[in-house]
């Protein structure tokens, strides 16, 4: 009788582990994946820099008139468009600029009477040679005094300054009315196609940039399209007012004079594992990705290399044959158990970013 008994108990037990292991089993807990096949590449390695189109050295002219005056007529407005050719303004020479040019052309008048009678007396033995040259020196004097009030004044009273090419009218220096002296400018221009984006870059990173180098520019407007550029100038002292090193980038394409730019200079390229942004975690320990390995979830320690605000590029033991998890991983713990969401079956060819946003510092 306690045969039996014995029996059925252990026959009892033996079913009821039957039926309960698979259900423990069922109920282990796991985390629902996304994965994709791990793969190499690399993505640009750029430096962010922020500026504005401005003139570049050669880009803009200053006019101006080598004459005392006064402006009487404006034809343009700063920021105006012009055509070679086309008026900007109207000059009136002084009174006593042109006052100075008579008293020239009188004066050369005389001299050429002087050495004409220097030299008929020269020839009536009345005079010497020495006279002559005398003669002859005040007239060379005095056309070259008048030459030089021509250059300056022409013989016009008034005078009307043209555009030398076509461009923007930056500045318009005087007012209508206004009385100036000789040189001061009048207006500035800036020729189509002379502006550049100039940025400022840490003094640190100086060394880091170098004229040739291309770089990509987006306008903070955030309406225009991103444009292609590349550097064409770098300074070796500190902007006085940002105490920054400018850095001019020459833009393929029309500008907008005084229009925001955020530039990406691009230093090189950055060479590792190429994974989706969030598929980088970090702790105390530093960056981390997970693997699939087994049906579980394997932590891996990585080197975060560099983003494209996208993509990062990590350097670590990551193994290719295994599956990187891409989402879902911030549940994951080392060795928890995983469901994958329909993995692909092999890797995606090798990516090839034509577009960089950011590297990290000191990468």
């Amino acid at each position: 009788m306690m045969y039996r008994r014995s029996a059925c108990a252990a026959l009892l037990c033996m079913t009821l582990a039957a039926v309960c292991v698979p259900a423990l089993a069922a109920n282990t807990p796991s985390v629902l994946v996304s994965t994709q096949a791990p793969r190499r590449g690399s993505i640009p390695n750029t430096l962010e820099a922020y500026g504005a189109a401005v003139p570049s050295i050669n880009g803009g002219t200053s006019l101006s008139v080598q004459i005392d005056g006064r402006v009487l007529q404006l034809f343009v407005t700063p920021g105006e468009a012009v055509h070679v050719g086309q008026r900007l303004l109207e000059f009136e020479v002084s009174a006593a600029a042109r006052s100075n040019y008579e008293q020239a052309t009188s004066a050369l008048a005389l001299a050429r009477e002087e050495r004409t009678r220097t030299a008929r007396l020269l020839s009536q033995q009345l005079a010497t040679r020495e006279q002559l040259g005398r003669a002859d020196k005040a007239v060379s004097d005095a056309q070259a005094t008048l030459n030089a009030l021509e250059r300056e004044y022409g013989g016009k009273p008034r005078q009307t300054l043209v555009a030398p090419f076509d461009g923007v009218v930056s500045v318009i220096s005087v007012a209508q009315g206004a009385r100036v002296q000789a040189g001061v400018a009048l207006a500035t221009l800036t020729r189509n196609g002379g502006l550049v984006v100039t940025v400022g870059v840490e003094p640190t990173q100086r060394l880091r940039v170098q004229p040739g180098q291309p770089a990509k520019l987006e306008g903070l407007n955030g309406a225009d399209p991103a444009r292609d550029g590349r550097v064409v100038r770098v300074d070796h002292v500190l902007n006085p007012t940002t105490r920054l090193v400018d850095c001019d980038v020459a833009v393929s394409g029309p500008l907008l004079q005084g229009e925001a730019f955020r530039v990406l200079i691009e230093l090189g390229r950055i060479e590792g594992w190429l994974v989706p942004r969030d598929a980088v975690l970090t702790d105390a320990k530093g960056a981390y990705i997970f693997q699939v390995v087994g049906g579980k979830a394997v932590r891996v320690a990585v080197t975060l290399l560099g983003t494209d605000g996208t993509t990062s590029v990590v350097a670590g033991p990551v193994d290719s044959r295994r599956w990187l998890v891409t989402q879902g991983n911030y549940q994951l713990s080392d060795g928890m158990a995983v469901r994958q969401n329909s993995p692909p079956r092999q890797a995606a060819p090798e990516r090839q970013p034509t577009t960089a946003l950011r590297a990290p510092a000191g990468s």
